[in-house]
C-alpha cells in the first residue's frame, strides 16, 4: 500500500505522524519504504536519521530557441497557458521557472525553432534508516518547480513494499502530486479554525482527485469540536486521535521520534495504518 500522510497547512504534526508510522509498520515485520516529498523543506530525516548510501541531480527540460529559424509567429507562446514563453515583435523570452516541460511548444513551432536545454533543478538522496528504505528531494534554492523531482520520487517507488509518503503541506501542486501517487491518503489537522478551514481545503482537492482519505486530529484535546463535527457531517473516518502532550514537543525538538515514547504511540499508529489500509476511507 502507498499511503500518503498530508496536511492542509504546515505545523500540524504531519511528519511526525508520517516517521512515526513508518516506524510502527516496520517494527511489525512491514517492509517499509519512507518518501519525503517535502522536497522544498525536507525535515525526515531528522527523525528517521537514515544514512545516505547513493544521490542524484534530476533535471528539467525547458525550452531553448533557435533565433536563426524564429519567425516571431507567436505560435509557441500562444500555446503555452503556463506563459512560460513570450513573443515580442523582435524576440522571444524563456522564463524556464514557469515551464512544465510538456513539450507542446516544440510541437506547436512551424519552423522547428525550438528544441529543449536540460536543466538542474535538485537532488534526489536515497538511503535506509534501519529497516526502511529512504529517499527524499532537495529542490535547489532559487527553482520554483517541484514537481519533476516528485516525479523522480515516483520512480523510485518500491513495488515489493508499503510506501509511507510525507506530502508537502498545503494544496498546491507538489500537494496534488504526491496525493496522486497514493492508494490512500491521511490529512493530519488540529482542533482550531486555521485547521479546520484548510483541512476543508485539503477534503475538496482529494475529492476532485478522487483519492480515498481519512483525518488524523493531533493535539485533539485542544481547541474546540468542530473538525470533529465537520468529518461526522461529511462522512469522514476519524483513524487517529493524539493528545496533546508535551513530551511529543520535546521529542521532536530532540530529533527523536514519537515512537521513542513508548508503545502505546507505535500502537496507536500502527491501528491507524490498519483502519485505513482495511477500511473504505472517504472519497
Amino acid at each position: 500500500m502507498i499511503l500518503a500522510v498530508a496536511s492542509g497547512k504546515g505545523g500540524t504534526g504531519k511528519t511526525t505522524v508520517a516517521t512515526g508510522l513508518a516506524l510502527a509498520m516496520a517494527s511489525r515485520g512491514h517492509r517499509v519504504q519512507f518518501l519525503d516529498c517535502d522536497v522544498e523543506e525536507p525535515n525526515a530525516a531528522i527523525l528517521l536519521k537514515p544514512g545516505m548510501e547513493r544521490s542524484r541531480r534530476v533535471a528539467s527540460m525547458v525550452p531553448k530557441i533557435d533565433t536563426a529559424k524564429c519567425t516571431l509567429c507567436g505560435k509557441c507562446s500562444d500555446f503555452c497557458r503556463f506563459n512560460a514563453l513570450v513573443t515580442f515583435p523582435d524576440r522571444v523570452d524563456v522564463f524556464p521557472e514557469l515551464c512544465h516541460a510538456c513539450r507542446g511548444c516544440v510541437l506547436a513551432c512551424p519552423e522547428n525553432a525550438i528544441s529543449e536545454a536540460r536543466v538542474e533543478i535538485g537532488t534526489i538522496e536515497e538511503g535506509k534508516a534501519g529497516d526502511i528504505r529512504f529517499a527524499h528531494g532537495l529542490l535547489d534554492i532559487g527553482q520554483a518547480r517541484a514537481t519533476p523531482i516528485l516525479g523522480a520520487l515516483r520512480a523510485a517507488i518500491d513495488p515489493q513494499r508499503d510506501v509511507v509518503l510525507d506530502a508537502p503541506p498545503g494544496t498546491s501542486c507538489p500537494f496534488v502530486e504526491t496525493a496522486r501517487m497514493a492508494d490512500a491518503c491521511v490529512l493530519v489537522t488540529e482542533p482550531t479554525p486555521f485547521g479546520l478551514y484548510d483541512l476543508g481545503l485539503a477534503v475538496d482537492a482529494l475529492r476532485g482527485m478522487d483519492i480515498a482519505f481519512s483525518v488524523a486530529i493531533n493535539r485533539c484535546d485542544l481547541g474546540d469540536d468542530r473538525v470533529e463535527r465537520y468529518c461526522r457531517e461529511e462522512g469522514i473516518d476519524v483513524v487517529l486521535r493524539i493528545q496533546n502532550d508535551v513530551d511529543i514537543a520535546k521529542a521532536y525538538s530532540e530529533g527523536r521520534p514519537i515512537t521513542d515514547l513508548g508503545e502505546g504511540y507505535s500502537k496507536m499508529l500502527y491501528e491507524m495504518f490498519e483502519r485505513v489500509s482495511g477500511g473504505s476511507p472517504a472519497r
